[in-house]
């Protein structure tokens, strides 16, 4: 039994959820519109204002795809009502970020600041110079992009010098143990 997948999903107030051929699901709402295609064998239904996802079997895959599918709607809903958004801190002397018009200058210790351009539906906000907000409506957008600034500078273990999540916990490593023993 899918926990996840036999949860329905609630549709709020000023969201509209279609599902047409090939299970293509399109979600609209206040922040704008989403679409994913759905596996085949999954059936989706929308009963009002509760969306459901049935499965054909027991089988395996089917029970792994079930809760895969209500939790990619329900990301879907969640987007395009209150959007989502991952925070990232930096930490370093001289590390710094600016918006630029839309991009991110980013200026992490090379000897070139990085330019980072938001795809469609990505938004960058710089509360400070040492934090990034990554905001959109979809989910899995949202994820890659941090990760991808993330990936410039990760943070290292010895002075946790880099780019790092919010509340992401740096496994610290003690540094060189001085010469014992030598005179």
């Amino acid at each position: 039994m899918s926990r996840i997948g036999n949860a329905p999903v609630d549709i709020p107030a000023g969201v509209t959820v279609t599902v047409g051929a090939d299970n293509l699901v399109k979600v609209k709402g206040p922040k704008g519109e989403l679409s994913r295609h759905i596996n085949p064998e999954m059936k989706v239904t929308v009963d009002g204002a509760v969306l459901t996802v049935a499965r054909p079997s027991d089988d395996k895959p089917h029970r792994a795809l079930h809760g895969l599918s209500r939790s990619l709607i329900h990301n879907m809903v969640v987007g395009v009502t209150e959007g989502f958004s991952k925070d990232l801190e930096i930490n370093g002397v001289g590390y710094r970020a600016q918006k630029q018009g839309k991009n991110l200058n980013l200026s992490l210790g090379f000897s070139h600041p990085v330019i980072v351009e938001p795809p469609a539906g990505i938004e960058f906000d710089v509360p400070s110079a040492t934090a990034i907000t990554v905001k959109g409506i979809d989910k899995e957008k949202v994820g890659q992009i941090a990760a991808e600034i993330r990936a410039f500078r990760k943070p290292e273990p010895y002075k946790g010098k880099g780019i790092k999540y919010a509340g992401e916990h740096i496994r610290r490593k003690e540094g060189k143990a001085g010469a014992k023993g030598k005179k």
